[in-house]
């Protein structure tokens, strides 16, 4: 599985494989986080090895703690403040009059019952994995109706070509909904999954059949092709919805993980520029020296809320950028597979 931002050229529903794209969605923000960090720290006591200038010299001669330190303090603070006030706006879309919020719901209502209606449910889960799951059910149940339908088909070409869909379809299917069972809203699972659904392919590759043995497929089997891309089509708002939560949900989280580490790296701050200078912790230790150890932490404690939000902007990043197109549109060449015909 390669690790370019392309899909696996498979088309497959394992595409979203590889090294960098599990650290940019699936690895744990906080892990990521100490993960980077980790390595800042590690990149400063090493440079310490090198034929530079010893950091206790710099200290000692240009003040240079004070002058790191202090830059921080103001960093932090505005950069806080305007990732929350950002978040804020963001959020302030859900505040509404109640005829607004009225709207929404008779909207959702709407929506949940054309769901169910074609996919013959009674009544929708109302989770959001849980309802992910009945739709991308629904999809294989009626890409299985295709199938039995053109057993009969004398056009082996066709048959041929239906069953390969109807088993990319099926493939996918499983993988998605065996997933999507113990996925919980509010971890990346749900949305995860929802991005390892390609659906846009596949209202290509049903349209494609259609229109490359139009003469061939019987009023039935048309009526199946059209129920699969209808059921299809239901998938693409169903993912945008929920896409757009998440999103709200991970702001929140922004804004939360903001607000906790901004205080401490404040106080860390403040510690550094008050108590520390060029005769601070005299000795080594493994070599290094230990104001090179302590600088080393507190840079790495004052740079720690901008990481944090890196992390998490780029997972928002990397979801939005992989759904920019909702509907048949494909904007990654190597999504869709070649043409069956």
């Amino acid at each position: 599985m390669n690790d370019s931002d392309s899909d696996d050229e498979s088309g497959g529903y394992d595409r979203l494989g590889g090294l960098r794209l599990w650290l940019l969605l699936r690895l744990n923000r906080w892990a990521f986080t100490g993960a980077i960090l980790f390595a800042v720290f590690a990149v400063l006591v090493a440079a310490s090895g090198l034929d530079l200038t010893p950091l206790r010299e710099i200290v000692e001669n240009q003040d240079g703690i004070e002058f790191l330190f202090s830059a921080f303090i103001g960093a932090i603070i505005t950069g806080t403040s305007i990732v929350v006030t950002i978040n804020q706006l963001v959020l302030s879309q859900e505040l509404g009059a109640v005829g607004q919020q009225r709207g929404r719901m008779q909207e959702a209502m709407e929506f949940r019952r054309d769901v169910e209606s074609t996919i013959d449910e009674d009544a929708s889960p109302p989770e959001p994995a849980a309802f992910l799951y009945e739709l991308v059910d629904g999809i294989q149940h009626r890409a299985s109706e295709l199938e039995s339908e053109m057993e009969d088909e004398r056009d082996e070409e066709l048959k041929e070509k239906v069953v390969e869909y109807v088993d990319e379809i099926t493939g996918n299917a499983q993988s998605v909904k065996s997933d999507l069972q113990d996925a919980q809203f509010g971890t990346f699972e749900v949305i995860w999954n929802a991005l390892n659904f390609n659906y846009s392919r596949k209202i290509y590759d049903a349209r494609k059949i259609r229109a490359d043995h139009s003469d061939s497929l019987s009023a039935e089997a048309n009526d199946k092709i059209d129920h699969t891309i209808d059921t299809l089509q239901l998938f693409g708002p169903a993912r945008e919805h929920f896409k757009t939560l998440y999103f709200q949900w991970e702001l929140i989280n922004l804004s939360r993980a903001l607000l906790y580490i901004s205080v401490p790296a404040l106080t860390v701050m403040a510690l550094m520029i008050m108590y520390v200078d060029g005769s601070a912790l005299p000795g080594t230790t493994l070599g290094v020296d230990n104001l090179v150890w302590l600088t080393s932490a507190g840079f790495v404690v004052g740079i720690s809320p901008f990481v944090i939000f890196i992390t998490y902007i780029l997972r928002i990043a990397t979801v939005a950028k992989r759904t920019l197109a909702m509907g048949p549109f494909i904007l990654r060449e190597s999504e869709r597979d070649e043409d069956l015909g």
